[in-house]
């Protein structure tokens, strides 16, 4: 009876041990897929009748006296969103000026060894003033348990001691291992600290990938 009483006890203590082997060891067998938009700050709302001509007037009238040009720019980037076909075909023209001022930095993903690889891009955009996003484009990643995105104050960390001397901010839990996403940069938080983009995992305080950042502007 007493050999019966004790396999029971071996059998209900391995559940959660093989529950907690499962968390740690299936992300690495699945793949978990997003395809997220690049977000858009604001939606314009264009008054009935408005023609291409008016939009210049209208235009200046809306834009505040301090308004700088770059910010100008970057608002303008919401004008695919518009609900005014004629004023929004004129807007492609204006585009690569406005891409080309929202780029803040940008790196390309790699491998952190041969078991953990990663590819695809990482660009901070500033997509309004004072709101940052780091988007993942084309995105790939071994997967694990628990990643995070973590932007970090050097530009090659190897491991959990390169993060904790240079320090980092974490924007969140990884989405997805596959696919372009957003992440929200913290809007107190200094860009010129943004060296590197990092996917760790925080059980095995490895990291997955490194995607070194390049400064787009002076």
């Amino acid at each position: 009876m007493i050999r019966y009483i004790l396999i029971g006890i071996g059998i209900f203590a391995l559940i959660p041990i093989a529950w907690f082997a499962w968390w740690l060891l299936n992300p690495l067998f699945t793949d978990t897929i997003v395809e997220e938009d690049f977000p858009i700050p604001a939606r314009a709302a264009v008054p009935e009748g408005m023609t291409l001509e008016d939009f210049p007037n209208a235009a200046r009238a809306m834009v505040p006296e301090d308004m700088t040009l770059e910010e100008v720019e970057v608002q303008m980037g919401v004008a695919a969103a518009i609900d005014a076909p004629e004023i929004a075909q004129a807007m492609p023209a204006m585009s690569p000026s406005v891409a080309v001022n929202a780029v803040k930095a940008a790196g390309d993903f790699r491998d952190a060894d041969s078991f953990h690889k990663g590819s695809g891009n990482a660009v901070i955009y500033e997509i309004a003033p004072s709101q940052r996003i780091l988007r993942l484009e084309d995105f790939m990643v071994t997967n694990g348990p628990d990643l995070r995105v973590l932007l970090v104050n050097a530009p090659n960390p190897e491991g959990h001691s390169d993060l904790s001397d240079a320090g980092y901010v974490e924007l969140g839990k990884l989405k997805g291992n596959i696919g372009s996403q957003n992440y929200d940069i913290p809007a107190n938080f200094d860009l010129a600290e943004a060296q590197s983009v990092v996917i760790y995992c925080y059980p095995f305080r490895v990291v997955f990938s490194v995607a070194t950042l390049a400064t787009t502007e002076g």
